[in-house]
C-alpha cells in the first residue's frame, strides 16, 4: 500500500485521472440506475391457487385445501404451510426455508400439485406461482356519469393508448367486471318445452363453434376447410337451434331463454369524487425507472385531458413516485446543508485549501458509489437515499486524518510532496483498519433477516460502498493534491490585509482556541479523571445502567417501526357476511359523505395552501383495494366489504399529519347500524399490525372461544383500538340431502347436487375470446328466480327416465351458517387476533409483555391444545431482533480482530470496544431530548455507531503506545496522547454530527421515518467522544493496574511507579506510529 501511495502522489496525472474516472463514471451511470420508491423485497413463498367457483369455504377446505396440504407434506424446502379456504377459491402458501432454491421449490410443488387426481371436477386448473410484490408506478381514474359498458370501453381505450407510450409494458384495469353472457332459462320454460339444462348446454356447444377441417390439395393449390359458426354476442346466441322437431319446426334459444350480454355477477363498483369510475394501474417492471414512467404517463394525461369527450374525467390518483421525489428533495437539501456545515467546520480549524480538498472527498465518494450501483444491482430508493445522508459526515473522517497529518509534516518545512507521501503512509494502517471496523459495524444491517432486513440492508451496502470509495480517495488521490499545495507562512504580514488577512487571523484564532481548550481545560480534567479512575469508571457504568433502565421502565418508549405517513387515508368497512349489496352501499355512502364534509371544512381552514388539503375521495363497494377479499385473491361474495380512500396533499406541503385527518374523519362519521367493523389506515407501509397473535387448535369451537377471550382482554387496555380477528360467521347455508324415496326414481345425490348447481350457480357452456376479453357463457335460472328460498322449493328435479318431480319431494333442507373464511397453518385451523395501538397513549411492546406474563398462561391452561404465536409487527420484530443479536455478536468479534491486528494486543481492543455501550447512552439520551421513541431504526443506528466510535479510541490508544515505546511513563503518555489527539477526535465527531444536523432539524413529514437512525448515530458519536477522551484513558490505566497486580508476588503494586509496564501490549520496541508528530505538545493528530 505504501508504494501505491507514493506512486500516485508522485504521478498527479494518474491521481487526477482516477478522480475524473470516479466522477465521470458516476455521472454516466446515473441514467441507467433503476429508480424505485422502495427496494425490491424477495419473499420466499410459493402460492397455489385453485378456483372452486360456487363452493362454500368448508367445501373448499375439505375438497381442495386439505388434499393439497397432504400432497405437499414432505416436499423438500417447505418450512410452513398456510392455507385459506374462501368462497370459491383455495389458496395454499408454502413458506420456504431461508436460502432454499426458489426455482427448485416451485418446480417440485408444481409437480406435486399436478399429480393430485382427486380434486373435485368443478375446480379449475391450479395456478402455482412464486409470490412477487407488484411495483405500482401510478394509478389513474376514469370517471363520468355513464353506464358501466361505456366507462369500460373508454377505460380500455385509455389503457391501450398508455401501452403505446415508450417504456410502458404493464397496464391493468381495476374496478371493472368481466364480460359474461348469461343464458337464463326459467323453470316454467324448461317444463313447457320439456327440456333440461343439459340439453340447453349441449345445444350451445353443438351449434356455437369454429372448427378447422383440414385442407383439399387441388391442382390449383391447397384449399383450407373451416367450419365457422361461433357465436360471440347475445343476438348471435339467440339464433342457436335447441331442438328440431319431426315436423321440421325449430325451437330457437331465444324462445327458451333470455340472453343477457352483460357482466359477471359480482357487486364491485367504484366511485371517484361521487361519480362512477374505473381505475387504470401502471406498473414498473424490471429495470424501468419509476420517475420516467410517471412523467410519461402524466404528460399523456395532460394531453388527453384536452381531448376528452364531454362528461369524462381522467385524473392521476396515486403517484408512487412522489415519495421518491420527496426523499430526493430531502437528500439534496439536507446533503447540501450538511456538506456546507462540514466544510465550514473544516475551514475553521484547517487551512482553506486543505479544507476544500478534504471536503471534495464527499462528492467523489458519492459519484464513485453511484458508478457501482448498476454493477451491484442497487437502485435509487428510500433506503439508499437515506444511506447517502447517513454517511455524509463519515466520509471526511479518513480524509481529515490524512490531511492533518500531511499538513503537520509540511509545516515542519518538509518538501510538500515528500510530506504528503510520508504523512499519508504514517496513518495508512489506522485509516484502513478504521474504515474496516465501520464496515464491520454495518454488517448486521446487510445480513439482517426478515422483510425489514431486506429493505434496510441496502443502507448498509451503500454506506460500505461509500466508505471504500472514500478510502481509495484519501489514500491515492488526496495525497497527490496535498503534495502540490503551495505552503505559505502562517504569520499575517502587512501584505495579508483585507478579507484574506482577516480570514487568516480568524482561522488562527479558532484553531488556537481549540488547542488552548485542550491544554487549559481538558488536560486538568483528564489529570483529575486519571487520579479518580475507578470512580470515573464506576460512574460510567452507573450512567449506562441508569440509561438502559429508562427504556426498561418506559421512560423512553420503544416501537418496532416508526410510522411512515402516507398521502392517502383509508377507511375499511366490513358488514356481516352475506349482507345485501344495497346495505353495504348505504354504509359506504355515509362514510363517503363524512369524508366530503371533512374535506370542505379542512380545505377552508387551510385555504392558504397552494393546493387543497384533501384532494379526492375514492370509494369502493364489494371489495377492498388494499386487502384481499374474504382473505384471498379471487374470492367471491365480497358484497359485505367496502372502502373509502382520501387523497391528501403531499407530505412536503401538508400542515397536519394524516392521523389528524383520521381523527377528524372518525368524529364526523355517524353511528353505522349493522357495521361489524370500521378501521382506518394512514401509514405508507408497516411490518404488520401493532398487536397480532395467531391462535391454533384442533378444536374449532374452542378456538373461537379463545379468540373471543383474547379480544375481550385487549379491549381492557387504554389506547388499543380496531380490535379484529380473522374469524367471521359466514353466509347462511342450506345443506341439501336426498330422501330415500328419490332412490326409487333412479335419482342419486350427484343428480340432485348437479341440477341445483346448474340452476342457481349455473353451468359454463362455453368460454370464448372476444377481443381482449375472456367471456364465459353461463346457463342458469333467471336472477329473479334465484332470490328466495321458495325458488329452490319450487324447482323441479329431472329423473333419468325423463320425468320431473318437485324438489321438496326428493330432498331435505338443513339450515345453518358456515364460515366466511377458514385459515389453516401447519394443517390445523387458526384465528389471528389483531389490534392497533395509539402510541400517544400506550406502547405495543409493553402490552404484549403484559399479555404473555399474565393472560396468555391462563388462556393456555383453560384451553387444552391451544397454541399461541406472534404475527404481524411482533413476529417481524422478534425475527429481526434475534437476527440482529446474533449478527451483532459476529460484528463485534470482527471489530475486535480488526483492532487487535494493528494494536498487536489482546487486551487493548477491549478498552477501545468498551466505548460501544456508551454510544447507546448517547442514542437514548438523544431520543429523550428530542421526544422521539426508540425504534428498530434507532437500534440500526446504534449498530452502525459501534464501528464509528471505536475509531477515535483506536487513534488515542495507538498514540499512547507510541509514547510508551519511547520510554515515557504510562500516566504521562496517556495525558500527552489525550491532549495531542483532542483536536482530531473532536473535529471528526463534529463533522459527523454536522453532516446529520440538517436531517435532525428536518420537519418534513416525509423525513420523520429517517430521523431515529440519525439521532442514534449523531448523539451516540457526540457522547462517545466524551467517553473516549475521559474513560478510555482511565480504562487504559486500570488495565495496567490489573497487569501490575497480577505480576506482583504480594498482589500489590505501586501506583506511582514510572516503569512502562505492559498493559496488554507487546514488549518495547518500534510501534507503528499513527500520529502526525511525536512531540508531546503536538497540535496535530491522526483523527479517526
Amino acid at each position: 500500500m505504501k508504494s501505491a501511495i507514493a506512486w500516485f502522489a508522485g504521478n498527479s496525472v494518474a491521481a487526477n485521472l482516477l478522480m475524473a474516472f470516479m466522477l465521470v463514471t458516476g455521472l454516466f451511470a446515473l441514467p441507467s440506475i433503476q429508480q424505485q420508491s422502495f427496494p425490491d423485497i424477495e419473499i420466499d413463498v410459493i402460492n397455489v391457487s385453485v378456483p372452486y367457483l360456487g363452493a362454500a369455504p368448508e367445501e373448499v377446505e375439505r375438497g381442495v385445501c386439505i388434499r393439497i396440504e397432504e400432497e405437499l407434506d414432505g416436499v423438500q424446502g417447505i418450512e410452513t404451510l398456510h392455507a385459506v379456504a374462501a368462497e370459491g377459491v383455495c389458496t395454499v402458501s408454502a413458506e420456504l426455508i431461508s436460502g432454499y432454491d426458489v426455482d427448485r421449490a416451485l418446480s417440485e410443488i408444481k409437480n406435486a400439485v399436478d399429480g393430485i387426481s382427486t380434486l373435485p371436477e368443478e375446480t379449475e386448473k391450479p395456478i402455482v406461482s412464486h409470490y412477487e410484490v407488484s411495483r405500482l408506478a401510478v394509478q389513474l381514474t376514469v370517471s363520468g356519469d355513464f353506464g358501466e359498458r361505456t366507462l369500460k370501453a373508454f377505460s380500455q381505450r385509455i389503457r391501450d393508448e398508455i401501452l403505446q407510450l415508450p417504456g410502458i409494458t404493464q397496464v391493468d384495469l381495476v374496478g371493472l367486471r368481466s364480460d359474461e353472457i348469461s343464458i337464463e332459462v326459467s323453470e316454467e320454460s324448461l317444463r313447457r318445452h320439456q327440456l333440461t339444462f343439459d340439453q340447453v348446454v349441449r345445444a350451445v356447444k353443438r351449434s356455437s363453434l369454429d372448427l378447422p377441417g383440414g385442407s383439399i390439395r387441388t391442382l390449383d393449390g391447397e384449399v383450407l376447410l373451416r367450419t365457422q359458426g361461433q357465436a360471440y354476442t347475445g343476438p348471435e346466441f339467440e339464433n342457436i337451434v335447441v331442438v328440431t322437431r319431426p315436423d321440421g319446426t325449430r325451437l330457437m334459444l331465444s324462445e327458451v331463454a333470455t340472453i343477457r350480454d352483460g357482466f359477471e355477477e359480482n357487486d364491485r363498483s367504484l366511485r371517484f369524487d361521487g361519480v362512477p369510475a374505473m381505475m387504470i394501474a401502471v406498473y414498473q417492471v424490471g429495470q424501468q425507472r419509476v420517475l420516467d414512467l410517471v412523467d410519461s404517463v402524466k404528460a399523456y394525461v395532460q394531453q388527453a385531458q384536452a381531448e376528452l369527450p364531454p362528461g369524462f374525467s381522467l385524473t392521476v390518483w396515486r403517484d408512487s413516485s412522489q415519495s421518491l421525489r420527496d426523499r430526493l428533495d430531502i437528500l439534496i437539501r439536507n446533503g447540501f446543508q450538511g456538506f456546507i456545515l462540514v466544510f465550514v467546520l473544516l475551514s475553521l480549524f484547517l487551512r482553506l485549501r486543505l479544507a476544500i480538498w478534504v471536503s471534495l472527498g464527499v462528492p467523489i465518494a458519492f459519484f464513485g458509489a453511484l458508478a457501482l450501483f448498476p454493477v451491484l444491482g442497487t437502485s435509487i430508493n428510500l433506503a439508499t437515499l437515506f444511506a447517502f445522508i447517513l454517511v455524509l459526515g463519515l466520509l471526511v473522517d479518513d480524509a481529515i486524518v490524512v490531511g492533518e497529518n500531511v499538513h503537520t509534516h509540511q509545516e515542519q518545512n518538509e518538501n510538500p510532496l515528500s510530506a504528503a507521501i510520508s504523512g499519508t503512509q504514517e496513518v495508512s494502517v489506522p485509516v484502513i483498519f478504521g474504515v474496516l471496523t465501520t464496515v464491520a459495524a454495518f454488517l448486521p444491517l446487510v445480513l439482517a433477516p426478515g422483510m425489514m432486513g431486506q429493505m434496510f440492508g441496502q443502507i448498509g451496502i451503500v454506506v460500505m460502498i461509500c466508505l471504500f470509495v472514500s478510502l481509495v480517495e484519501s489514500q491515492l488521490i488526496l495525497p497527490s493534491h496535498l503534495g502540490h499545495l503551495k505552503i505559505r507562512a502562517r504569520a499575517v504580514g502587512p501584505e495579508q490585509s483585507g478579507v484574506r488577512g482577516a480570514w487568516k487571523r480568524f482561522q488562527d484564532l479558532m484553531a488556537g482556541s481549540l488547542v488552548g481548550f485542550a491544554d487549559r481545560v481538558y488536560r486538568p480534567a483528564l489529570e483529575r479523571a486519571l487520579s479518580w479512575r475507578y470512580v470515573m469508571l464506576a460512574g460510567g457504568v452507573v450512567l449506562l445502567v441508569w440509561t438502559i433502565a429508562l427504556v426498561g421502565v418506559g421512560r423512553v418508549p420503544f416501537t418496532f417501526m416508526p410510522s411512515v405517513e402516507s398521502d392517502y387515508v383509508k377507511a375499511f368497512i366490513s358488514m356481516p357476511i352475506g349482507t345485501h349489496i344495497s346495505r353495504t352501499e348505504e354504509a359506504v355512502a355515509r362514510v363517503e359523505e363524512a369524508a366530503f364534509r371533512v374535506q370542505t371544512r379542512l380545505n377552508e381552514e387551510y385555504r392558504d395552501l397552494n393546493e387543497p388539503l384533501m384532494q379526492h375521495v375514492l370509494s369502493m363497494v364489494g371489495g377492498r383495494s388494499g386487502r384481499s377479499n374474504s382473505g384471498s385473491p379471487g374470492a367471491a361474495g365480497a358484497s359485505h366489504l367496502g372502502e373509502v380512500n382520501v387523497e391528501l396533499v403531499g407530505g412536503q406541503d401538508r400542515p397536519i399529519d394524516a392521523s389528524a385527518v383520521v381523527r377528524a374523519w372518525r368524529e364526523e362519521i355517524p353511528e353505522l347500524v349493522g357495521v361489524e367493523s370500521l378501521s382506518f389506515k394512514s401509514a405508507l407501509f408497516s411490518a404488520g399490525e401493532a398487536i397480532a397473535l395467531r391462535l391454533g387448535s384442533p378444536d374449532s369451537a374452542d378456538l373461537e372461544r379463545a379468540a373471543g377471550e383474547l379480544k375481550d382482554e385487549l379491549a381492557r387496555y387504554p389506547g388499543v383500538f380496531d380490535i379484529e380477528d380473522t374469524y367471521q360467521d359466514g353466509k347462511r347455508e342450506l345443506k341439501l340431502a336426498i330422501l330415500p324415496a328419490a332412490e326409487t326414481l333412479g335419482l342419486t345425490l350427484d343428480d340432485l347436487a348437479r341440477q341445483v348447481r346448474q340452476a342457481f350457480y349455473g353451468v359454463e357452456a362455453q368460454r370464448i375470446q372476444r377481443a381482449r376479453d375472456d367471456v364465459r357463457v353461463m346457463v342458469r335460472f333467471p336472477e329473479e328466480q334465484r332470490r328466495a328460498i321458495g325458488d329452490l322449493e319450487r324447482m323441479r328435479i329431472r329423473t333419468p327416465e325423463g320425468g320431473e318431480v318437485p324438489f321438496y319431494s326428493v330432498a331435505t333442507i338443513d339450515s345453518g351458517r358456515g364460515f366466511s373464511t377458514i385459515r389453516r397453518t401447519a394443517r390445523e385451523r387458526v384465528i389471528t387476533v389483531s389490534a392497533d395501538v395509539d402510541e400517544q397513549v400506550a406502547n405495543a411492546n409493553e402490552i404484549m409483555a403484559d399479555l404473555f406474563e399474565d393472560f396468555v398462561p391462563i388462556l393456555l391452561a383453560s384451553h387444552p391444545g391451544l397454541q399461541v404465536s406472534l404475527e404481524g409487527e411482533q413476529r417481524e420484530q422478534a425475527l429481526m431482533g434475534d437476527g440482529m443479536v446474533r449478527l451483532g455478536i459476529v460484528s463485534l468479534l470482527i471489530i475486535y480482530i480488526l483492532l487487535a491486528v494493528p494494536l498487536r494486543s489482546y487486551g487493548q481492543p477491549i478498552i477501545i470496544m468498551a466505548v460501544i455501550p456508551f454510544g447507546l447512552v448517547g442514542a437514548i439520551g438523544g431520543h429523550l431530548l428530542l421526544g422521539k421513541p426508540l425504534s428498530m431504526m434507532s437500534l440500526m443506528g446504534v449498530a452502525a455507531l459501534s464501528g464509528v466510535v471505536v475509531n477515535a479510541s483506536l487513534v488515542l490508544v495507538h498514540h499512547v503506545n507510541a509514547r510508551r515505546s519511547e520510554g515515557i511513563d504510562i500516566r504521562e503518555a496517556v495525558k500527552m496522547a489525550g491532549v495531542a489527539r483532542f483536536r482530531p477526535i473532536v473535529l471528526t465527531s463534529l463533522t459527523t454530527f454536522a453532516g446529520l444536523t440538517p436531517l435532525l432539524m428536518e420537519r418534513s413529514l416525509s423525513a420523520q421515518f429517517l430521523i431515529p437512525m440519525a439521532i442514534s448515530l449523531a448523539f451516540g458519536v457526540a457522547f462517545a467522544t466524551l467517553i473516549t477522551l475521559l474513560l478510555v484513558p482511565c480504562g487504559y490505566l486500570v488495565l495496567d493496574d490489573f497487569r501490575r497486580a497480577s505480576r506482583s508476588p504480594s498482589g500489590r503494586y505501586s501506583a506511582s511507579s514510572s516503569a512502562p509496564v505492559d498493559a496488554g501490549m507487546p514488549p518495547r520496541g518500534p510501534v507503528p506510529s499513527i500520529g502526525l508528530s511525536e512531540r508531546p505538545d503536538s497540535q496535530t493528530n491522526a483523527g479517526r
